[in-house]
């Protein structure tokens, strides 16, 4: 089974001073536990992530970013390459969030790019996957999951440079959750669905995001086929998201 792994998104929040605080935070935490079963990332807005590099160092969190471009440089302003952030200490990229999906238009094809990028600078990409309210609601969960898998994860990869992870969007910052034997559904699909991709892919991380809190962690946690968490709002506050942490023991 792979190693779980407990990702923070931070998303745009947190000014400087915040964001060290959280960090260090999390860092003395985690340095002080004898025995992590688990991986610890976090993921802070591109304009903290030098600092928060720092706030964490020689503490084992990981340290990640939440998008990249496709391209290593070049004239496009206001973007960032993947090289870039490799040389800031990141070793994860999520790409293909849904609100980078939604409000920028996202398609597969470019999550694919991206993700290609994030492999090329020597860190891992955290494909994110999941189907709207709308799309729920006509009974196409699977059908735009698998969809989703199939466009955007390139071939080629492994377990070694690929997370995905399923973020259904209805869910993210509703409070709103599927139910686990949902969950588990969807899992299991996206794991056959990594077998035609992937030649390991029994050893890939699934990720469930979408409302995960202190309150229903656990259940979430020991879903089959989840192997960790992508978690939004909660990995805001130190004691929440340690929790969450705790919760995949």
């Amino acid at each position: 089974m792979p190693r779980k792994l407990i990702a923070g998104n931070w998303k745009m929040n947190c000014l400087k001073a915040e964001g060290i605080a959280l960090a260090r935070e999390l860092g003395v935490r985690y340095a002080q536990d004898s025995d992590p079963e688990y991986d610890l990332l976090v993921c802070p807005p591109f304009p903290l992530i030098d600092a928060v590099a720092q706030a964490i160092a020689g503490s084992g969190v990981m340290l990640g970013a939440q998008d990249c471009h496709p391209g290593e440089k070049g004239a496009h302003t206001g973007d960032v390459a993947a090289p870039m952030l490799a040389d800031l200490g990141c070793t994860h990229v999520i790409v293909g969030h849904s609100e980078r999906r939604q409000d920028h238009k996202e398609l597969d094809l470019e999550v694919a790019e991206k993700a290609k990028a994030v492999v090329r600078a020597g860190m891992t990409p955290i494909i994110c996957i999941g189907e709207t309210e709308e799309q729920r609601d006509a009974g196409e969960t699977l059908t735009v999951c698998a969809r989703q898998i199939a466009g955007s994860v390139a071939d080629g990869l492994s377990s070694d440079t690929l997370v995905i992870a399923y973020e259904p969007v209805w869910a993210i910052g509703t409070g709103r959750t599927p139910t686990t034997a949902d969950v588990a559904e969807v899992h299991a699909l996206i794991r056959a669905e990594l077998s035609r991709k992937v030649t390991d892919a029994e050893n890939v991380a699934i990720l469930y995001g979408g409302s995960v809190k202190p309150g229903n962690a656990e259940e979430l946690m020991h879903v089959p086929n989840v192997d960790g968490a992508l978690v939004g709002g909660a990995s805001l506050a130190a004691d929440d998201f340690w929790s969450i942490a705790q919760s995949s023991r």
